[in-house]
């Protein structure tokens, strides 16, 4: 038993006492027992390289190259992407892309290089194969992005899945981002990651890998281009990862590299270069737009494992309402449903759930629901009846269903990667909709079962469908929450056809983003959880999950007043902005943190309800373009190698830069800059980029800087819309887009776009159209003009 066992043993232990200990033990010995009779055992392996370039055959968008033991398919898609597959694999099917795989590119070509090897022309990428098989990402003018290395496989010598690996180098200025949720980033230092959605087993900090959503997307900005890199392979693997170092004029940098190792499944990625804005729209265009959130989601919702009641939900509701603390959503937690059971509902602590979601809902409250994946393995309950006679969970190779350990005790889990199980699993939200429920957070969807020592997961070898091709937990298990959220979303589709779902996973995998968000998960209350918090949100988005947030205030634990309220302010700047709190820690409520807290708190949220309809913009243009809500301050200028280490500051959109208070004590912090004039949204004081700047910090707020000339959509003091402009740059020209708010249905939104300038001594501010420049659609409020 190691540490992390341990701590999952004591954990579960003291949910459930001693006799879930043990449970926790026979269900480890049990998936061991299953895996080891099921399970390929190691042999003799035989190694093989690609070999010696045999010749080449061209074809649409590229073309196949032939070694002696090995061959390559390299495509360009018409949108950009290089897709390259060996020993026969193609881009479908797969779990990642949104639909079919885009068209070749007509116009790449395949031609002879000039040391013997053979290279993929296009109009933003060149590919080119070596003879012996490695394979380079260049720019349109040849600039090296990266360069795979000649691959290996180790294959059984019986047959069966083997493992691979391929070593890649970057140039020396190189820093890696993405690989999921990581709370160690966003920038990926030196070390080991491994690809295995994984539930730490209780709250983890920054130095704890792997988390909930781990992806093999890479991010990688570099002076000459940026560059996105995905294997779209969902086994077990693990990415080594070292930066380059810069031979400081003496010519001898040397390379940065990332060494995939894959247990299994096809080689095969994408490629993507250019900007950032570029590389994300590309990747959106592979694997699909966000989902946005219907318009309440996207401001403050309140959660805790342990409400109790219905009385207590009461509570909670009317001490926000009577301290004139705005609130937008409630969530409930596994102590609501009936033994903790899926679907279901305690009937003695929530008597009338329908009627109360309702009148929480004319005050404007929604209500939210925890769905887990287990379902109760016992006769008589619906959920499990139903599914049997479907044949709709995951067996074991015997053919008999493979039983975990959850919270409603033995479970069974649904074979989400079969169609007929996500259409049953979709329908039963229905029973969700009729208890006035308006929205679902997915939880435990690793999938988790509990286990004392060993991985808390289903046996390697269960037996999933994996949409008709068959294969085993090593295949399914990083995509089994993907295929959960798209269950849900499909069936609510369904269900409620006029309405945008609202749904957000604690696992998922690449093109999660279809269909909902993601939450932190357990991060650990204390300073570096919070820090960890805003590298999670950083990093998802990277990977094109632009909907997220933490636990504001940590999950487990007792925060300080000043924590409290520094995450607080955070999260308020944050997609997902909801306070949560494990059964036996402190409240999460402002006013139990002193009349101060409560005040700061206050403002915080009446910003941030003033912010909504820029929040909507910014959820629309996520979905149409993949640029995240939240993104690094190297977004714009990703040649800044100053901001590309700067990991303690954010922009929202193009519009603010946010720079949050992440440690205790702190009063004045040091915020770097962008290149250009950013005005203090509290005091309208200028600042001029590119550089570092010394900011107040007070209890009372973080440093919130606005671009310039941005033109930002909010509400007004009256409850209307209006635009919120500041003041462009002398000399200079502003602007932004901005996106309507249609509701929550599904409405396409207009994206109207502006232009800021001054004319003489005045700004003008225009809305642009086919026919010329026009008047704004909203009253507009003019911020950062000279005072005098």
């Amino acid at each position: 038993m190691n540490g992390c066992d341990l701590v999952r043993s004591v954990w579960w232990g003291g949910v459930g006492g001693a006799a879930q200990r043990l449970r926790t033990v026979r269900a480890a010995w049990r998936r061991r027992r299953i895996d080891a009779r099921w399970l390929p055992r190691g042999g003799a392996e035989r190694a093989r390289v690609p070999g010696v370039l045999q010749g080449a055959e061209p074809g649409p968008g590229g073309g196949v190259v032939r070694f002696a033991r090995s061959e390559l398919r390299v495509l360009v898609a018409e949108n950009g992407a290089v897709f390259w597959g060996w020993d026969g694999a193609e881009p479908e099917p797969s779990y990642a892309l949104a639909g079919r795989c885009p068209e070749p590119d007509a116009r790449a070509v395949l031609e002879p290089d000039t040391d013997g090897g053979w290279r993929v022309v296009a109009e933003r990428v060149t590919v080119a194969v070596s003879r012996h098989g490695a394979v380079e990402v260049r720019t349109p003018g040849g600039v090296l992005l990266r360069r795979d290395l000649p691959p290996r496989w180790w294959e059984p010598v019986g047959g069966g899945p083997g493992r691979w690996a391929v070593r890649s180098e970057v140039p020396a200025d190189a820093r890696f981002f993405g690989l999921g949720g990581r709370a160690c980033g966003p920038r990926l230092r030196d070390g080991a990651y491994r690809l295995w959605n994984t539930d730490p087993g209780g709250s983890f900090g920054p130095g704890d890998d792997p988390l909930y959503i781990t992806m093999p997307v890479q991010l990688v900005v570099a002076d000459a281009a940026t560059h996105l890199m995905f294997h779209d392979n969902s086994w077990d693997g693990t990415v080594l990862l070292k930066e380059g170092e810069e031979g400081a004029g003496s010519g001898h940098d040397r390379a940065g590299t990332s060494e995939l190792r894959m247990d299994g499944g096809p080689l095969r990625c994408w490629a993507m270069v250019g900007t950032p804005e570029r590389v994300l729209l590309t990747w959106a265009s592979l694997t699909g737009g966000a989902a946005v959130p219907p318009g309440w989601a996207l401001g403050h919702q309140h959660a805790r494992w342990g409400f109790g009641d219905q009385r207590e939900v009461r509570r909670i509701v009317a001490g926000y309402r009577e301290r004139d603390l705005p609130l937008d959503a409630v969530h409930l937690d596994i102590d609501h449903l009936d033994g903790h059971q899926v679907f279901t509902v305690d009937r003695e602590r929530f008597p009338e759930l329908p009627r109360f979601a309702e009148e929480l809902r004319r005050d404007g409250v929604r209500l939210v629901s925890i769905v887990d994946p287990a379902v109760k393995a016992a006769r008589g309950k619906a959920v499990y009846e139903a599914g049997e006679g479907l044949d709709a969970f995951v067996r074991d190779p015997s053919g008999r269903p493979v039983e975990g350990l959850v919270w409603p005790g033995a479970c069974v889990f649904p074979d989400f990667t079969h169609a007929r199980v996500r259409k049953w699993w979709g329908g039963l939200y229905a029973e969700r909709l009729a208890q006035g429920f308006s929205g679902f957070w997915h939880d435990m969807n690793e999938p988790v079962s509990f286990a004392a020592v060993g991985e808390t997961t289903l046996p390697r070898s269960a037996r999933h469908a994996l949409e008709g091709l068959g294969g085993d937990h090593r295949e399914a298990h990083n995509v089994y929450a993907l295929c959960m959220a798209r269950a849900a979303h499909e069936g609510l589709r369904e269900l409620r056809p006029h309405e945008r779902p609202f749904l957000f996973s604690r696992s998922g995998w690449a093109g999660m983003q279809r269909y909902g968000g993601t939450w932190s998960g357990d991060v650990a209350t204390g300073w570096p959880g919070l820090r960890a918090s805003l590298s999670l949100v950083l990093g998802l988005g990277l990977c094109g999950v632009p909907y997220s947030g933490p636990d504001v205030g940590g999950f487990t634990g007792s925060p300080s007043p000043e924590l409290f309220l520094r995450w607080f302010q955070l999260g308020a700047w944050l997609p997902l902005f909801r306070t949560h709190a494990s059964l036996d820690a402190g409240r999460r409520e402002p006013w139990e943190f002193g009349p101060e807290v409560q005040h700061h708190a206050r403002v915080v949220l009446r910003e941030r309800r003033r912010l909504r309809p820029y929040f909507v913009s910014l959820a629309h243009l996520a979905r149409r373009t993949g640029t995240p809500y939240v993104r690094p301050v190297w977004w714009s200028v990703p040649e800044d190698r100053s901001l590309r280490d700067c990991e303690d500051t954010f922009l929202l959109g193009d519009a603010f830069l946010v720079a949050p208070v992440l440690g205790p004590g702190v009063d004045r912090r040091a915020v770097r800059l962008p290149a250009g004039r950013w005005y203090d949204t509290e005091t309208e004081r200028v600042y001029e980029g590119p550089g570092q700047v010394l900011v107040d910090a007070p209890l009372s707020r973080i440093p919130v800087l606005a671009r310039a000339g941005a033109v930002v959509p909010v509400r007004a003091a009256d409850g209307g819309p209006e635009l919120e402009v500041w003041a462009p740059s002398p000399g200079r020209t502003g602007g932004g887009l901005v996106v309507a708010d249609v509701g929550d249905g599904w409405q396409e939104a207009e994206a109207e776009r502006y232009v800021t300038r001054w004319e003489g001594s005045r700004v003008v501010v225009e809305r642009q159209g086919g026919d010329g420049p026009r008047e704004p659609s909203l009253p507009v409020r003019l911020r950062g003009l000279p005072r005098g």
